[in-house]
């Protein structure tokens, strides 16, 4: 097999404002076709006696093939009745299981953006694949089984009670499970590579939204893993006070207690508290053990994950038999034990002041409320994504990640509901709020039990959060996007030991830093970024409900993902409008930095697709009846090369974009280039695609909003003639022609361009298209080209006001805004003069245009025969094209007399009145000596665009147009079509 590669050389135009636009370079497989007959290596043609070797050398299973004739020819048979329909190419490509007997294993999907190859050899060995229990549901559990429920859930039941902290632990629940499910069906929409939330995010809402909200979730585990490790080594200098280096000790004093609305006498207690210096000591040490461990990869995570794992569900199994145990003799005088007057006590809520440890004081300086709460507990329910932050490790992501991620979510949120009814049962409101180790105090045998859960919950948690952030980020690296993040790469089953580094710099500093109460809101924020980003995706796939959304996941819906994007959003305000603020300014200033240096990423996200969808709503809401003035838009079709040669590397002329940008108003609008190539669309299909790139990256050069389109036709006129038929969709459909002028026409082809021109002219009035003929197109300014002058209009005949309007755009832009416009009526009569100029004046006022109006006079063909003739600078050219013509006409008269046939030019019989050709041309001198007079310093000249006359050669109206153009160095010819473009009416 070949790989066709196609390539230009680099070359360079200046262009006047100093910028370089360099040809592209196209690099395309080539096609390939499968021979029934010869088999296709790598260099070549293999010769007949290696053919069944490289067969039986291809084969995945090792079978050998046959060299002998019959079997040779039997083959031959097959492969060519298999060719007959297509088949054979498509079984080998895929290498499905071949039809003609040869088994070959089917193989995996390759990976986005590399190459489909046959590996011959021994297959690379990979870092050991995980289940759904070690692999997704360990995970989630460590992550979400936190220092909250063994500190501060007790505290939490007795501020808000029961039946609030019931609705506390729904409410924070029923989002987490909402973005399960979504999760859940992302995740089995197809193969998952690594990265978890961010692939996902990223594949459905595009690379810059998922690379935004991908570091972001990464900043927030890294971080997160630093609050597990410093609550771990706070509890541990707790339990072991005599382990601290350093000693510091807190008095608070607090003059009196508000419990269930009954004032208490103050009381003064001294809390001894861990040292600060203590803290960034024994975290910085602990850090740098679980990065050991995460180095020591897969293997030994799932050996020491477990073992935490195991000692955290045996003291929540302790905390939960001492709650019936309770009260024991050595117990406090406020856990009454599961009492249903208890319950009935604690049911409702008491909201009241607290010192910053949690002591309720009247003089505190927090005030908790249900919000507040919000923010409090739900980190308690954060950690789903830690199973899918794994996703390249796991052997199957649509079946672990549904189930693992959701059994997690719903095994914690019934146990969080249990301990609310528990711990409201057990103990009276004073205690809840004071004792903040109330699970210790409680757990049978021994609260150590409780000391040891909460280390190793917090350390499991950290090990997670050391685990999964390392490969967000090199998730997020491999994807190419931000070229600053190539050093974090990581081969395929490789472990991302750089990203860990990184990871563990981030936690170890925050450890250092030791007080993160600033930080701690803000990371919560990037959970719940990163949770509403994927209810957002599955909410906007399964809407859509694009023909690629077929998860295997069938338990959701479009409803419960925007309402799990909406709960998300709601706690976000909830916590701290400030905080959200923030976060989702670092996640818009992530996303503006991506979309400047990040390289693009087609992967057919779902924005393309809502696009898609809402282009074709909006296309049948336009219908296909006519737009009405007010909303009518100059749509351009560009016709880019004909008429002239341009380098090799340039597809189209640089002021002919430059036009096309001068009309449309601040930019609005579409304009469709097109280019078309002479030939035989089988032969230069290939080369039309590569021009179509081309120019469609010319376009963006010249910041130009439109599309390109290649036609390769026999003949010019042909192309134009499908183009202008077929060409666009509804109303949407080009409705104005723009050209260049053929200047070179006389001393290109003489037959050629004009019957080429006046045939796309005449197609254009039939088609009922709109016509922008441009003369002196090489003089046309540039963007920073001011011009100053007039924009002078001949209005001839009626158009629709495309003319009027052609000017008003061109005062739109920089080059031509400090000129001024001049309106010239032609009169036959001079009585017409003064009643033509009060009408013309009165149109442009309603129509709120500011123009000059001038009437002159022209004198008919008829007053020109009395008169005789004028002298004047465009006699020569008058003369000129008189003697061309005759010259013209006899030659095709004497052909005709020779061939004994009618007079024919064009290939069609014309019928030719002399005296009619000179009244065109007459017309024609007289009009450009007008223009000649009155014109000659204007920066642009707009004039009427002539008709061809039907029964005149194409040679005769070229000779026409010539003597209309002649001298003038910059001139729009324009020709409107039957309805209006411009109103009177609002």
């Amino acid at each position: 097999m070949e790989n066709g590669e196609i390539e230009s050389a680099d070359e360079e135009m200046a262009s006047r404002g100093g910028r370089r636009y360099t040809r592209v370079v196209s690099h395309e497989q080539a096609v390939i076709q499968m021979s029934p007959i010869e088999i296709i290596s790598p260099s070549g043609i293999l010769p007949k006696k290696e053919k069944a070797n490289f067969q039986a050398n291809s084969t995945a299973n090792g079978s050998q093939g046959t060299s002998n004739g019959q079997d040779g020819q039997g083959e031959l048979q097959k492969q060519s009745k298999l060719e007959l329909f297509g088949f054979d190419s498509l079984v080998n490509i895929l290498g499905l299981k071949s039809m003609t007997g040869e088994q070959i294993p089917a193989p995996s999907s390759p990976s986005e953006g590399e190459d489909v190859a046959i590996t011959l050899g021994r297959p690379k060995e990979t870092a050991p694949k995980l289940g759904t229990l070690m692999g997704v549901f360990v995970p989630c559990l460590q992550n979400i089984l936190g220092i909250i429920y063994y500190i501060r859930f007790s505290w939490i039941v007795g501020m808000g009670g029961i039946g609030e902290s019931l609705m506390l632990v729904s409410f924070c629940g029923a989002c987490t499970f909402l973005t399960s499910i979504s999760l859940s069906a992302i995740a089995t929409n197809g193969a998952m590579k690594g990265g978890g939330p961010y692939y996902l995010i990223g594949r459905a809402l595009g690379p810059e939204v998922g690379v935004s909200i991908g570091l972001c979730f990464f900043l927030g585990n890294a971080v997160a893993g630093a609050l597990y490790v410093l609550g771990a080594v706070e509890t541990f200098l707790d339990a072991v006070p005599s382990a601290g280096f350093f000693r510091e000790s807190v008095v608070v004093v607090s003059n009196s207690t508000s419990i269930n609305g009954t004032l208490t006498n103050g009381t003064t207690t001294t809390v001894s508290t861990p040292s600060l210096h203590d803290l960034q000591l024994y975290g910085v040490v602990v850090t740098i053990l679980l990065c050991f461990i995460v180095f020591g990869g897969v293997k030994i995570i799932n050996k020491v994950a477990p073992a935490f794992l195991i000692a955290v569900l045996f003291s929540l199994f302790c905390i939960f038999v001492g709650t019936f145990a309770a009260p024991r003799h050595n117990a406090s005088s406020g856990i009454t034990g599961v009492k249903l007057k208890t319950f009935r006590d604690n049911w409702s809520s008491d909201y009241q002041r607290t010192t910053n440890s949690g002591v309720p004081d009247p003089n505190g300086s927090i005030y908790w409320n249900f919000n507040a709460l919000v923010g409090l507990f739900f980190p308690a329910v954060t950690g789903i994504m830690a199973g899918s932050n794994r996703s390249a490790s796991l052997k199957d992501t649509q079946r672990s990640i549904p189930i693992g991620t959701l059994a997690a979510t719903l095994t914690t949120t019934f146990m969080y509901l249990v301990s609310v009814l528990l711990f409201g049962a057990l103990a009276t409101r004073e205690e809840l709020l004071t004792n903040r180790l109330l699970t210790a105090e409680i757990a049978w045998p021994v609260p150590a039990i409780v000391y040891v859960g909460i280390i190793l919950s917090t350390l499991g948690a950290a090990l997670q959060s050391l685990t999964g952030a390392p490969r967000l980020l090199a998730a997020i690296a491999n994807d190419d996007i931000l070229p600053v993040l190539k050093y974090f790469k990581v081969s395929e089953g490789g472990e991302p030991h750089l990203a860990t580094l990184f990871t563990a710099f981030i936690c170890i500093g925050c450890v250092v830093i030791g007080n993160l109460d600033l930080i701690t809101p803000t990371i919560t924020m990037f959970f719940l970024l990163c949770y509403a980003g994927v209810n957002l995706s599955c909410f906007l796939l399964d809407l859509l409900d694009a023909p690629s959304w077929r998860p295997r996941w069938r338990f959701h819906h479009w409803s419960l993902s925007l309402i799990g994007a909406l709960i998300c959003i709601v706690i976000m305000f909830l916590i701290s409008w400030s905080f959200t603020v923030v976060s989702l300014a670092l996640a818009s200033l992530i996303y503006y930095y991506v979309s400047i240096k990040g390289k693009a990423g087609d992967w057919g996200d779902g924005f393309k697709s809502a696009y898609f969808q809402l282009a074709l709503r909006s296309l049948r809401s336009l219908g296909a009846n006519q737009v009405h003035p007010k909303n009518w838009y100059p749509i351009p079709l560009v016709f880019c090369r004909p008429w002239g040669k341009l380098p090799e590397n340039v597809p189209c002329h640089p002021k002919l974009a430059d036009f096309a940008n001068c009309m449309k108003k601040k930019g609005r609008g579409m304009s469709m280039f097109v280019s078309i190539i002479d030939g035989d669309y089988h032969e230069l299909a290939e080369d039309a695609k590569i021009a179509c790139r081309q120019l469609s990256t010319y376009i963006d050069y010249k910041n130009c909003e439109g599309v390109a389109e290649i036609v390769v036709a026999p003949t010019m006129a042909d192309g134009f003639r499908g183009i202008v038929q077929t060409m666009g969709l509804g109303n949407l459909k080009p409705n104005i022609v723009v050209m260049r002028y053929p200047e070179i026409w006389r001393r290109e082809n003489l037959t050629q361009i004009p019957s080429t021109f006046v045939s796309i002219i005449n197609d254009c009035i039939i088609a009922n298209k709109a016509v922008v003929i441009v003369k002196g197109l090489d003089e046309w300014p540039g963007e920073y080209q001011r011009q100053y002058g007039t924009i002078d209009l001949y209005w001839i005949v009626r158009d629709g006001g495309l003319m009027l309007l052609l000017s008003q755009l061109l005062l739109t832009k920089e080059s031509f805004d400090s000129c001024k416009i001049q309106v010239f009526c032609i009169a036959e009569e001079d009585a017409e003069a003064e009643e033509l100029k009060a009408d013309v004046k009165k149109f442009l006022y309603d129509l709120r245009m500011q123009a000059e109006v001038i009437v002159i006079t022209i004198k008919s063909w008829e007053a020109h025969l009395k008169s005789g003739h004028q002298q004047d600078e465009s006699m020569e050219a008058f003369s000129s094209a008189q003697q061309r013509i005759g010259a013209y006409l006899e030659e095709m008269k004497e052909t005709s007399h020779r061939e004994g046939t009618p007079l024919m030019a064009d290939g069609k019989q014309v019928v030719v009145n002399e005296q009619q050709v000179d009244k065109f041309l007459y017309t024609t001198l007289e009009l450009n000596s007008t223009i000649l007079r009155y014109s000659r310093m204007a920066a642009v000249v707009l004039v009427s665009l002539p008709p061809p006359p039907l029964s005149h050669p194409s040679y005769f109206y070229m000779e026409y147009m010539d003597l209309l153009v002649e001298n003038v160095p910059r001139m729009l010819i324009v020709r409107g079509y039957r309805k209006d473009v411009v109103t009177l009416f609002t």
